[in-house]
């Protein structure tokens, strides 16, 4: 008796369709899977439960500055090898490998730009390289970029993503916390605004230094604000943490950040206080004065 003979698919194989990698993306909270488009277009807010995933700081120009336009100051700063630091891999390897991985030449950047209008001394830190850490580089463009507020003028707007300090610049990482925060008091003696724009996560030596020491402090919902991690802290105190410790919500009814502002808010929110705060009549887009 012969074999059955294979029928052949209706179908040939090459016609069959796959979506690529990255169409779809599922939310970290409510576990709904989207396309990724749909996040994009909501500067990666889930549309559906509000959850605030990260955004890299060309979405956070698009989202807060007019016409997503940078002036960028001091570009040309790049990290060295003070300690000749081994930890696996070179520190100059490290560096290498995070600027591939960014396309950015080191953890923050900084410039002139506008907000609703007005002029601002911007800065941002990038997350993406090196988890955001401040080493003598982003400790000196912040210290400029608050002395160039303080010459030009301006307001400070200041958005905060890092996990602390860089451990292979040892104690030159440090000095960056009073540095930083030398240059943001001379800033603050002319009365200048200085809005702190809390960030998932803001620890470490940022949130030790200059972070918590806005004018006005806000937080996006459930961003991890603090110095050592719960874990940390856990283990060594051996008690357990209350329940959303170090969590932005836990730290406005705790007195620490004065308000926690959506994402999709922020511009406005930022647009309101600089309106208070500075007394400036935005620009229009012409350059010239604008009644609002």
């Amino acid at each position: 008796m012969p074999w059955p003979e294979k029928k052949a698919p209706e179908s040939d194989a090459a016609d069959k369709k796959t979506l690529g990698k990255g169409v779809f993306r599922k939310c970290d909270a409510c576990g709904e899977t989207l396309a990724s488009d749909a996040f994009a277009a909501n500067f990666e807010v889930c549309p559906l439960c509000g959850r605030h995933h990260k955004l890299n700081a060309g979405g956070w120009r698009r989202l807060l500055l007019d016409e997503g336009r940078l002036d960028e100051w001091d570009a040309n700063l790049e990290p060295t090898d003070p300690l000749e630091f081994v930890d696996g891999r070179t520190y100059p390897e490290r560096l290498a490998s995070a600027r591939r991985a960014s396309h950015a030449k080191e953890a923050i950047e900084i410039g002139g730009a506008h907000l609703d209008g007005r002029p601002i001394a911007w800065g941002a830190f990038l997350f993406a390289f090196m988890g955001g850490s401040m080493g003598s580089v982003v400790g000196e463009k912040i210290a400029r970029l608050f002395e160039r507020a303080l010459r030009e003028r301006l307001p400070v707007v200041l958005l905060q993503a890092s996990g602390g300090a860089r451990m292979q610049e040892g104690i030159l990482s440090l000095m960056q916390m009073a540095k930083t925060v030398a240059a943001l008091e001379r800033l603050k003696a002319e009365a200048l605004p200085f809005i702190s724009v809390l960030l998932h996560p803001t620890t470490g030596g940022v949130a030790a230094s200059f972070a918590l020491l806005g004018d006005v402090n806000l937080a996006e919902p459930q961003a991890l604000i603090g110095f050592a991690g719960p874990r940390v802290i856990e283990s060594t105190i051996r008690q357990k943490l209350p329940e959303g410790f170090q969590r932005s919500e836990f730290l406005l009814a705790h007195g620490m950040v004065d308000r926690i502002v959506s994402r999709l808010d922020m511009k406005r929110e930022i647009a309101i206080l600089l309106g208070h705060l500075t007394g400036r009549v935005p620009e229009r887009s012409d350059g010239a004065l604008g009644a609002r």
